[in-house]
């Protein structure tokens, strides 16, 4: 086999570019998932081809054809991150390809140390880990967590409502593992081996469109409408633009459009991710002209409640009452900016959310009590910048009148992370509501992407949502995943559609992310083992491997 001669370290870099290759053709846009099946194989035969003892340094030469793939992987799909900000994309590529070398090293390290059957196993564990990791730090970027990658085929997966996206992850890696045993421990080249990991693939696929077709949507019904205004958010949106469209004229865009499409029985109108331009102090804002105009319109239809997407601050009194990512400045001291979620209800009441999970390096610095020396240096998207203030709980908006919408205010960036959306469901969300602003990345793979992540966040807790995107594409997800309405890319639209409220709670509403906290403490137990048997049992490697011997 390839990995029993010494000149075969002629395939690794090969075999890196292959394993992006499948990764990226089977990722969404691309129409091809089953390839993620395969896309971690190159992987385990670099690894496999690194055991001959010709390498002298074999764990350096992991990781370089590892990062390698990584980094290739990581370009093909985000490179979109450029358009918005071209350090950023490039730091984003390199940095998270970096940190997925992390949970591959240990796995080398244990595969030596413990043996295959262990070994392989660990790879499970470690990436899951890292992928948990990976959702809740102040540098989250799972825009690729493996399970993701079956967002364009939602009939695959209806049983994240059990476990989540992360038990995709479970099985992708899983079947990659099978696939490679089959290929690297097949001298016969028999078709026996791939019976297995055939199986692994068919049988959740054949039990997922069972529950696809005989999944009927649950809950009462209610009107919606979504409105996407199509406002550049370099050109137009922001003061900043060139263009720049007063803030009067974008709200005047979204109110005509909302008029055209709210009928009578239309019970929520949801306007998109800082629909409106202007800085609202939270405690005074009752007393702004933009907010009379919209309790005016709430008001002059009946039952209508409006969800809209604003940039608000909070003043703190002095020093000890301001957040870690609190600001300062003369005129107005200590205060706090957030990309908020407003729920101006058909009586005038008004609620707020703050967006909580936040974009890195825009919305948010690292770990702010700490190094909140580097605000100037957070990239500028237009509105406020730098790191925002966050909230506690997931706050839901129940509608005003009796037995409709109770509205989560998904904001953006929120809509990836499977265990956060699952909190607003447990706080009593009968909608999600995602509201965004997705024309940072001009017509890329990066719009697309995020808004199919959301027919994932539709199966896991079997809820209907409704997505306003102030630049494409906005529509309605029913609760198998299926999309009932978009909206085109750069056009200005509003629609409407009837949804169902379910009121039940899945497994995974009621439990949030279990696959990822057990993979963390596995991957402990995990390290702590292996030092211990290098500490203890003072043996180079497992007796599986000969010893290394230089060229």
């Amino acid at each position: 086999m390839l990995w029993k001669a010494a000149n075969n370290r002629k395939y690794l870099p090969l075999l890196a570019v292959l394993g992006a290759f499948l990764l990226w053709l089977g990722w969404p846009t691309k129409p091809l998932p089953l390839l993620l099946f395969f896309g971690l194989v190159p992987l385990f035969l670099i690894e496999r081809i690194i055991e001959h003892p010709s390498f002298t340094r074999p764990a350096a030469t992991f990781f370089k054809y590892a990062y390698l793939l990584f980094v290739l992987w990581n370009a093909f799909a985000t490179y979109w991150v450029s358009y918005s900000t071209l350090p950023g994309g490039i730091a984003a590529v390199l940095c998270n390809a970096l940190l997925m070398c992390i949970p591959a090293m240990l796995f080398f390290f244990t595969k030596r140390r413990l043996g295959p059957k262990i070994g392989y196993a660990s790879f499970i564990v470690y990436w899951l880990a890292f992928e948990y990791f990976h959702l809740g730090w102040d540098l989250t970027w799972p825009w690729l967590t493996l399970g993701n990658g079956f967002a364009q085929r939602p009939e695959w997966v209806q049983w994240y409502e059990f476990t989540g996206h992360l038990g995709g992850s479970v099985w992708l890696i899983l079947g990659n593992i099978l696939f490679f045993k089959a290929f690297a421990d097949n001298p016969e080249k028999s078709w026996k081996p791939y019976l297995a990991p055939a199986l692994l693939v068919v049988i959740p696929i054949a039990i997922s469109y069972g529950m696809y077709f005989s999944y009927e949507e649950k809950g009462a019904e209610a009107e919606v409408v979504v409105v996407q205004p199509n406002i550049d958010p370099y050109e137009e949106k922001f003061r900043d633009g060139k263009n720049y469209l007063p803030t009067e004229q974008q709200l005047a865009r979204l109110l005509t459009l909302s008029e055209q499409t709210v009928t009578p029985k239309t019970k929520l109108l949801v306007w998109p991710e800082t629909a409106i331009g202007e800085n609202f102090q939270e405690d005074q804002i009752h007393n702004y002209p933009d907010i009379a105009t919209l309790k005016s319109f709430v008001a002059s239809r009946p039952g209508l409640d409006l969800l809209t997407g604003i940039n608000s601050y909070a003043l703190y009194p002095d020093a000890k009452l301001a957040t870690p990512s609190a600001r300062f400045r003369e005129d107005l001291g200590y205060y706090d900016v957030f990309n908020t979620g407003m729920y101006l209800t058909n009586k005038g009441e008004i609620s707020l959310y703050h967006k909580s999970k936040l974009v890195p390096g825009v919305e948010k610095l690292p770990y702010p009590q700490f190094f909140k020396f580097l605000g100037p240096l957070a990239i500028d998207l237009g509105g406020m910048v730098g790191t925002h203030g966050t909230q506690e709980e997931r706050s839901v908006f129940p509608h005003s009148g009796t037995g409709q919408p109770a509205s989560a205010p998904v904001i953006c960036y929120e809509s990836i992370y499977g265990g956060y959306v699952s909190e607003y469901i447990r706080n009593g969300a009968t909608l999600i509501c995602i509201i965004t602003n997705d024309g940072w990345w001009s017509d890329s793979p990066g719009y697309k992407q995020h808004l199919q992540y959301a027919t994932l966040r539709a199966i896991e807790n079997r809820r209907s949502i409704a997505r306003s995107a102030n630049t494409g594409i906005s529509g309605f997800i029913n609760q198998r995943g299926d999309f009932l309405q978009k909206s085109e890319w750069w056009k200005q639209a509003a629609l409407r559609e009837t949804v169902k409220l379910n009121t039940e709670l899945t497994v995974f509403s009621r439990t949030g992310d279990l696959i990822g906290p057990a993979a963390q403490w596995l991957a402990l137990a995990l390290i702590i083992y292996v030092l211990l048997h290098k500490i203890l049992l003072r043996k180079p490697h497992h007796p599986h491997y000969e010893p290394r011997k230089s060229l």
